[in-house]
């Protein structure tokens, strides 16, 4: 008897399920490869435009970024596709890393006006 696999329509079937399965990944990534190229060639040509003042600066980019980093956690991490508990850790996370950044925001222009008092 042969070890080789019968070629029944069933196998047939299922080997070309998968294959047409792994080409709709396949285009997936690479469409958002091409859209992190793009959003990588926006940030250069961003970070080349005065918009007005440096806060404005930083926002186009940090909005730049974060679209770039939606691509990356929600296609090549997966988190688009799963469940509520990924998203309720993700959103603790950031409420949490917002809240911290305010906080060291807040009692940096606390001691700047302490300091200004002081002199």
């Amino acid at each position: 008897m042969s070890d080789r696999p019968s070629s029944t329509p069933a196998t047939l079937h299922v080997d070309e399920h998968t294959i047409h399965e792994m080409q709709h990944h396949i285009r997936r990534y690479l469409i958002v490869g091409v859209a992190l190229a793009v959003g990588t060639a926006l940030t250069v040509w961003a970070s080349l435009i005065n918009f007005g003042s440096r806060e404005i600066n930083i926002v186009v980019a940090l909005i730049i970024a974060s679209a770039k980093g939606f691509l990356v956690a929600g296609f090549f991490m997966h988190l688009i596709s799963e469940k509520k508990m990924i998203y309720a850790v993700l959103a603790f996370t950031a409420f949490f890393f917002t809240g911290l950044l305010f906080l060291t925001l807040w009692s940096m222009a606390h001691d700047n006006i302490i300091q200004i008092h002081l002199r």
